[in-house]
């Protein structure tokens, strides 16, 4: 009995052990984002929130596809700060073929964990007129400081992270760009690859350094998380972008200046309100001229006079070319990822200007329309004498007697012309034969 109980024992426990499976192992997990376009303080915001998601997720780091021409110093600086103390590992992967990392990605990438770029891209260009420090004209002992202290904070970065000090002194000084290859035998970048999967492939099991402590990646068989921009991130995005700005602004004003031209119409003024606000945000992030807006608000002033003073045209030309110089040095930095571009530009100024002359002329076209109600359509108006008329008399018009008055004696019969309406009295005139 002991046997079979002993025998029995045995089977189940060898049953017990074969049901155990060893637990998978996790795979890693990588967040996935996009920093595409101009660096402005939305990006910021971005990069900053995606860290923070990536961390409460676990993730064994977070990866930035990065394709910038620039932007600003502030946002750039921001971007750099958060990357340096993040709690995780991160890489900066200029990607896809034909991206770049100018000016204000030249030190995004430069302050990542691991920086890659793919094969056709470059990274370069990062003088400080470039990252929009300063912005418009410097003296040279301004423009020197700002390059020395560029110089400084870039070479900072690329120390703290084992990159070529040397170089990135070169792209701040010196604005020289380089491709991927070129950059990787600089030691300016960690990898170069062709995709994510060789990205990740290249950095299994590299150790960085994470919060002052030495992590060790662990990247075979991630999983990739991609995050989009939310709608409210994606939509601010778009505004700080200094086309839209711009072209916001423009509408903005068009549907207040029609509102108030024509009132009572109400979809204009509320489309055009709402647009202003939105603009006046994304200024807010931009580097703008005051002088700029000046001249674009002065040019809606110039317009608006054109309607209520006969200046034939002289007002709309002034409008038209205050608002081409407005818009011109609406942005006051040399950087052109913070310009508005000529594409844009050239056409909306034509497009802003035509919508103003049109409706500038609707307008004067209203007031010299001959008048078909009221007084003024009764001027020139012609009736008959029912009286004579020396001093005041009665005449006949539109199917209503009116008292009416001459300085001219005029025989009963007459046919009388309509110089002027005094309240229910009427100032006339005999119309002669001929006439």
């Amino acid at each position: 009995m002991l046997k079979k109980t002993g025998m029995l024992f045995m089977i189940l426990l060898w049953i017990a052990a074969a049901g155990v499976v060893p637990a998978e192992e996790a795979k890693p997990l990588f967040h996935v984002i996009e920093l595409d376009g101009v660096i402005t303080s939305p990006s910021a915001k971005y990069v900053a929130q995606s860290l923070e998601e990536a961390s409460a997720a676990r993730a064994e780091g977070l990866i930035i596809l990065l394709d910038t021409p620039g932007g600003l110093d502030t946002a750039m600086r921001d971007i750099a700060k958060s990357i340096l103390n993040a709690p995780l590992p991160v890489i900066v992967y200029v990607y896809p073929s034909g991206a770049r990392a100018a000016s204000a990605g030249v030190i995004i990438a430069q302050a990542a964990h691991v920086a890659a770029m793919a094969p056709g891209t470059n990274i370069g260009a990062a003088h400080p007129v470039a990252i929009g420090l300063g912005g418009g004209e410097m003296d040279k002992t301004m423009s020197k400081k700002v390059e020395n202290d560029a110089a400084a904070y870039a070479r900072s970065i690329a120390k703290t992270r084992g990159r070529s000090e040397e170089w990135v002194e070169k792209a701040v000084r010196k604005s020289e760009s380089i491709t991927a290859d070129e950059a990787l035998k600089l030691k300016v970048i960690d990898v170069v690859a062709a995709d994510i999967e060789k990205l990740l492939a290249a950095i299994d099991q590299r150790t960085v350094t994470v919060a002052g402590a030495k992590k060790k990646i662990s990247a075979a068989h991630a999983v990739l998380n991609t995050k989009k921009m939310g709608t409210r991130q994606g939509i601010l995005a778009a505004i700080s972008n200094p086309n839209i700005a711009y072209l916001l602004l423009l509408i903005g004003l068009a549907g207040l200046y029609f509102e108030f031209s024509t009132p009572g119409a109400i979809l204009p003024g509320v489309i055009g309100g709402i647009s202003l606000l939105l603009a006046f945000f994304g200024l807010s992030t931009l580097p703008v001229s005051y002088t700029g807006i000046l001249l674009i608000l002065f040019s809606i002033v110039l317009f608006i006079a054109e309607i209520k003073i006969m200046s034939h045209g002289m007002l709309t030309v002034g409008g038209v070319i205050s608002l081409a110089l407005g818009s011109f040095l609406l942005f006051d930095t040399p950087e052109p990822a913070l310009r508005i571009s000529l594409q844009v530009l050239l056409p909306a100024v034509l497009v802003a200007s035509g919508f103003f002359i049109v409706i500038i002329w609707l307008a004067v076209k209203a007031q010299m329309r001959k008048h078909y109600s009221g007084t003024e359509a009764m001027i020139g108006g012609r009736g008959e004498a029912v009286t004579d008329i020396h001093g005041d008399g009665k005449v006949f018009f539109q199917g209503e007697y009116w008292t009416a008055r001459s300085d001219r004696e005029i025989p009963k019969g007459a046919r009388v012309r309509i110089l002027k309406v005094d309240g229910l009295k009427l100032a006339v005139e005999e119309i002669k034969n001929n006439e």
